[in-house]
């Protein structure tokens, strides 16, 4: 059984709105569309003009889902499509941006859950608009990443960049610093590796750069390695694929200062109860932007003292 519904100006078709994505929770396609038609007002201005990338579960989260980078011959040609270098194959692919409530809708349509973005915005997508810490808790207790995002802020500030912090939806945060577009990926990894590389020394019995498990002894490995062209990062506000449709969700600093909070505190059910008491808290994100260059300096004085 189809329908169609009338969205920001496009028709869009929908078809199997009973098919059951969150057996646990009986959740259906039916009631992901409504979620991203409702969500995409805040949602959307964290998508625009980035490239997409789909994680898609036609048949529900039980089943294994997959990841769809290249725009599919089939989507409507109101959907847009960005150009994107593939450097390990030398060649360029069409990926889509989502600019609309009926692009969020289709998606959700062919079972889309969570889309996962670009650091970088078309027009310069070798020059990122985001420097990210992807932080997960190393034994499960997510108290030492809540802790560390809280030490990140203070270094990022020390800095003088403005630091944004979420919820991934799954095991973790994410410390996220809006950038200016003036810096490639090169050197924006190398600062984030160089200001990860400050905080584990000033706490080196909780954090590490260290990348191979076997070296990192418990500690929380601070994952700078995002930073890089072309890799994603899960978008604000997306579902995720797990038991309780639990949802990516932004927050203000002082929320974070809360020892109750978990990776997946809000979800489907509760994340518009909360929308309802506050308003977005990166709404101001790309206001916030910065060069690195300042802070550069300040991270080598930073690493010259040892501090």
């Amino acid at each position: 059984m189809t329908e169609t519904v009338k969205i920001s100006g496009q028709t869009v078709g929908l078809s199997r709105l009973d098919k059951v994505l969150y057996p646990d929770a009986g959740l259906t396609k039916g009631d992901v569309i409504d979620y991203y038609r409702r969500i995409a007002e805040t949602m959307l201005p964290h998508l625009t003009d980035r490239p997409l990338t789909m994680h898609r579960f036609p048949d529900g989260i039980e089943a294994d889902g997959f990841y769809q980078k290249e725009a599919p011959d089939y989507f409507p040609g109101w959907i847009r499509r960005v150009s994107v270098h593939v450097e390990e194959e030398d060649g360029e692919q069409e990926q889509i941006t989502c600019e609309s409530a009926a692009t969020l809708v289709y998606l959700a349509n062919q079972a889309c859950l969570t889309p996962h973005i670009w650091l970088s915005r078309a027009g310069q997508l070798h020059h990122p608009d985001k420097l990210i810490f992807d932080l997960d808790p190393p034994d499960g207790d997510f108290e030492p990443v809540r802790q560390t995002a809280l030490d990140l802020r203070e270094l990022l500030q020390e800095v003088g960049l403005v630091p944004y912090v979420m919820t991934t939806g799954s095991r973790g945060m994410h410390v996220v610093v809006p950038l200016d577009r003036s810096t490639e990926f090169d050197r924006v990894r190398t600062f984030a590796r160089d200001l990860a590389e400050v905080l584990a020394r000033r706490k080196p019995d909780q954090l590490t750069v260290k990348q191979r498990k076997k070296k990192r002894k418990g500690r929380l490995f601070l994952d700078y390695l995002r930073n890089s062209y072309g890799q994603t990062s899960v978008a604000p506000y997306s579902l995720r694929p797990l038991p309780g449709a639990p949802v990516a969700t932004p927050l203000d600093w002082s929320e974070a200062h809360d020892r109750d909070l978990r990776s997946q505190s809000y979800t489907i059910d509760n994340i518009f109860r909360r929308m309802g008491q506050k308003e977005d808290p990166w709404q101001d994100f790309l206001q916030d932007t910065r060069t690195l260059d300042e802070s550069r300096q300040m991270l080598d004085e930073l690493l010259e003292e040892g501090n």
